[in-house]
């Protein structure tokens, strides 16, 4: 049965303890990054960053609230970069039913910027990133190295929290009802991001756009999940990714 993660982000301290444990299992190199203004650190996702946690201050009247993010790939249900990848390079990109994991393979050197570009704009979540130097595409694999030895995601191993949950889908499903249902009575607006389509399950506390942008799904406009997946796959395909919103 696929796995899931719940991550709830009403226990998320923005210790980024998830974000290191990531980047030292994969042995990923550092970046050379500036302070921006933000805590913020890096900027955004890339190569060298599976996950980053994002930072979000919104001033409200004289109150300030902090929005922490621990941003990741989703692992789709139905995954569009597959859906896009697999007419591209064979092998390139995997998607595990077992786990539920969608796996980048060094087959990806294989496509170039053009085509990355496909498999970028065809993910509602913003998530795939090219190293320009190797030309591989990277993300979140779930740890699947991991999982499927029966061991968890290093990021749901050191989180000290209880923000990050991993385990089977309607075992994570259950959880996070329960927490919903728990968080909204101080914050009525708490919501879950697209559970029915994603393996990575988010408990937002307020509206998703204090955030991140991408925090739910952005798809073409006007279209569910469904058409823009049947969309993907029609003669079309490369018109309907130019109209996706990056």
């Amino acid at each position: 049965m696929a796995k899931s993660f719940l991550i709830d982000t009403s226990r998320c301290t923005a210790c980024r303890g998830c974000q290191i444990a990531c980047k030292e299992w994969f042995e990923l190199p550092a970046n050379k990054t500036k302070q921006t203004g933000s805590h913020q650190n890096p900027p955004d996702l890339n190569p060298n960053n599976y996950k980053i946690v994002r930072f979000a201050e919104h001033l409200e009247g004289s109150t300030i609230s902090w929005y922490f993010f621990p941003d990741q790939c989703r692992h789709c249900i139905d995954p569009p970069c597959v859906a896009v990848g697999g007419d591209i390079v064979e092998g390139a990109i995997i998607h595990d039913k077992q786990t539920g994991a969608v796996v980048y393979t060094d087959k990806t050197r294989q496509i170039d910027e053009d085509r990355f570009e496909e498999i970028r704009e065809a993910c509602p979540y913003n998530i795939p990133r090219r190293d320009p130097a190797t030309g591989r595409i990277s993300k979140c694999t779930m740890c699947n190295d991991r999982v499927v030895r029966g061991l968890l995601p290093v990021c749901v191993q050191v989180c000290p929290t209880g923000a990050m949950n991993f385990g089977e889908r309607e075992e994570m499903l259950a959880l996070a009802r329960t927490r919903l249902a728990r968080v909204k009575k101080e914050h009525p607006n708490a919501m879950l991001a697209d559970p029915d389509d994603v393996n990575v399950i988010y408990l937002l506390v307020d509206d998703p756009m204090k955030y991140y942008e991408f925090s739910v799904a952005q798809f073409i406009p006007g279209l569910d999940r469904k058409a823009f997946l049947a969309k993907l796959g029609s003669p079309l395909r490369k018109g309907v990714r130019s109209l996706l919103r990056v």
